[in-house]
């Protein structure tokens, strides 16, 4: 580009000073005042004609008081000597509307100087910019050293804390030189990002399944979780949620790592004054902890970030544990060497069904907001099958899970081992541990089948379970609409079992696992009962799933969650108890029982793992055999009910009907 003559720049505005980029200087002199009242001056000699940049004349500069060299801060608070170049004109219009001085070269040298005289020539812009990105830095490391908190009772109060790790934080980068604090503070932001990461996942976790998130084992209920969405909001709306999520992931980790680059660069400015701050900052926080002071209820200090590194690492710990040790109570077995004809006996020529309902817990029988219709179902429906000739005792199980992951409810109440987590329900489901289920199949008397509606791929736990045959959601002929996650009303569902399974006529009893999906979160829409004549092929349902609630309108509503929760368990209990009126026999027991409580938006933070289970029969011999176990006349269990372990079901239902232990391995 053709040189023009310069012409004297214009006086510059004040601005923040800012340290020069390697090899860059300026080259007039000027003086201007900082964001803070100090005042910088530079000089250099003017900039040769010819060129957008010239070459820059020396330049003297004063040290930064107190910090280290390098470390001038765009507020201008250390003193330093920058020059702006006189304007160099283009002929051809090209610098219009530049800043004066301001390099437009492409590498980052020129990309520094541009954004110095930016400030410069706005500097209560500059200003504003830089305290605002500064409370955001120490905003946002506050907030993630208070981690994790409650999401079910979450109050702003628990925010009014002093995180003991923000002192030891500002301890180390005040005392390391410049370049190391750079690599710590980023180094320490994505670490702090990560932590963040899986408190938010021990947040969700506890919210939903009432336990932590485990760094082992949980990583695959992700995609579990995914496809819950994907079922109750649509695919659509589940790949947006998915990328906005990797999207803040990545979001969180550039700028927790920038936000400690930026409070190192704070302390670093004047390393004497940041170190007597952060000893009176550990002074006062010592002093509380050690006094226990307490604001708004709760002690004012805290360190949850080290307390949830250390419960991951107690947990991973436990986790490597447990598979050893688990895995040697697998292997023992009181029933693993019990003869076929030793197994239960004294229920030879009856058709059993073990049934489980999705999320029927304690809450839907004692809660005051889904007591009153839920409790009015088991009355009316206990009512109607001792009409229809059959009796009924229910007591109550505590469940291995809690909120989800129902197979561990059907795995520990089958297997008669306590199943809390996916490694140890691997575990089980690889070995050779004796189910209920199985049991009945070992002996050879009965046909065994089970029914999966939320079975929706191939499911090799049908061996462990002794299984002869599965019917998935897509063998039942079902062709009407999915409600949410469930992919068929549970009347369509047992109507096909007995038009199937049930109805046929057979050489041998049947014994017979069925899931039962309509009471799954969250719980919108919920279908109605129909006529059982009127089912068909599903198709009926249509206008039903069409005319009811979004699960949208529900999933984040804990008051409609909770109406809608105790709709779903009246549908499901009535379905189960009219097919058993319908279509039962004078050999037909009918177990039933949830798999666990509903998520603590509806059950409550302060709920228990119980869920109650009945048994119900037409022969009143089998409910004599389990006479001894105290249980509650009817469907309901009432409160004061014997409470076991669903892990002791297997056994004591064994021995109550004739089973004689022949223990292995161990």
């Amino acid at each position: 580009m053709p040189a023009s003559t310069p012409s004297p720049a214009p006086p510059a505005p004040t601005s923040p000073a800012e340290p020069e980029a390697e090899g860059t200087t300026d080259s007039a002199q000027t003086t201007s005042a900082a964001p803070d009242g100090t005042r910088s001056t530079t000089a250099g000699k003017p900039a040769a004609q010819g060129g957008a940049g010239g070459t820059a004349g020396p330049a003297t500069e004063r040290p930064a008081p107190q910090g280290d060299a390098g470390d001038a801060d765009d507020t201008g608070d250390t003193r330093s000597t920058t020059a702006a170049s006189p304007a160099v004109q283009d002929p051809t219009g090209e610098a219009a509307g530049e800043t004066p001085g301001a390099p437009r070269g492409r590498g980052a040298g020129a990309r520094l100087a541009r954004l110095r005289a930016w400030r410069e020539r706005y500097p209560r812009a500059a200003r504003a910019v830089w305290w605002a990105t500064t409370v955001l830095s120490v905003v946002l490391v506050y907030l993630a050293l208070l981690l994790p908190v409650p999401l079910t009772g979450f109050e702003p109060r628990m925010l009014l804390r002093l995180p003991g790790e923000a002192v030891v934080i500002a301890a180390v980068l005040t005392a390391l030189p410049r370049r190391p604090r750079v690599v710590v503070a980023a180094l320490g932001g994505a670490g702090l990002a990560a932590l963040t990461v899986v408190n938010l996942l021990d947040m969700g976790f506890g919210s939903y399944l009432g336990r932590g998130f485990n760094l082992v084992l949980d990583w695959e209920l992700l995609d579990d979780a995914r496809s819950y969405l994907a079922d109750s909001l649509g695919g659509t709306t589940t790949a947006l949620l998915t990328a906005g999520v990797l999207v803040l992931v990545v979001a969180l980790f550039a700028g927790m790592a920038a936000a400690m680059v930026r409070i190192g660069t704070v302390l670093g400015r004047d390393a004497q004054q940041s170190t007597r701050a952060t000893l009176v900052a550990g002074t006062v926080w010592i002093t509380c902890s050690v006094l226990t002071v307490q604001l708004a209820g709760q002690p004012l200090t805290v360190h949850r970030a080290a307390g949830a590194l250390n419960a991951q690492t107690d947990r991973v710990r436990d986790t490597l544990r447990d598979e050893a040790a688990f895995g040697k109570e697998a292997r023992a077995d009181r029933f693993g060497n019990t003869p076929a004809a030793q197994l239960l006996p004294d229920l030879r020529g009856k058709d059993v069904v073990f049934t489980f309902i999705e999320s029927y817990g304690r809450s839907a029988i004692e809660d005051p907001v889904m007591a009153p219709g839920v409790d009015r179902t088991l009355a009316s429906s206990t009512a109607a099958l001792e009409k229809a000739g059959y009796r009924a005792k229910s007591g109550w199980l505590t469940s291995a899970t809690y909120g989800g992951s129902s197979w561990l409810g059907h795995s520990t109440t089958l297997s008669g081992l306590w199943i809390d987590n996916q490694q140890r329900y691997r575990t089980v489901m690889a070995s050779d541990h004796l189910s209920l289920t199985k049991a009945f199949q070992k002996t050879g008397a009965w046909d065994t089948v089970g029914v999966m509606p939320g079975v929706q791929k191939g499911w090799p736990e049908q061996k462990y379970y002794g299984l002869d045959k599965v019917y998935n959601a897509f063998q039942l002929g079902y062709q009407g609409p999915k409600f949410s996650w469930s992919t068929m009303p549970d009347q369509y569902a047992l109507e096909a079992y007995q038009r199937l399974v049930h109805g046929k006529q057979r050489d041998k009893p049947l014994m017979s696992e069925i899931i039962l999906t309509s009471s799954h979160q969250p719980w919108a829409p919920i279908p109605k009962m129909v006529g059982w004549d009127q089912l068909g092929d599903g198709s009926v349902f249509g206008p039903i799933e069409k005319a009811g609630r979004r699960a949208g309108d529900v999933i984040a509503d804990t008051t409609a969650s909770r109406e809608e929760y105790g709709k779903s368990i009246q549908y499901s209990v009535t379905a189960l108890t009219q097919w058993l009126e319908r279509y039962g026999t004078d050999d037909t027991v009918l177990v039933f029982l949830g798999d666990h409580q509903p998520i603590s938006r509806v059950s409550g933070t302060h709920a228990s793992r119980d869920v109650p289970v009945s048994i119900v029969a037409k022969d009143p011999k089998v409910l004599d055999r389990i006479a001894g176990w105290g249980w509650t006349d009817g469907l309901r269990p009432a409160h004061g009910a014997p409470v076991w372990k669903m892990s002791a079901f297997r056994d004591r239902f064994l021995l109550a009907y004739g089973s004689t232990p022949h223990p292995s391995g161990g």
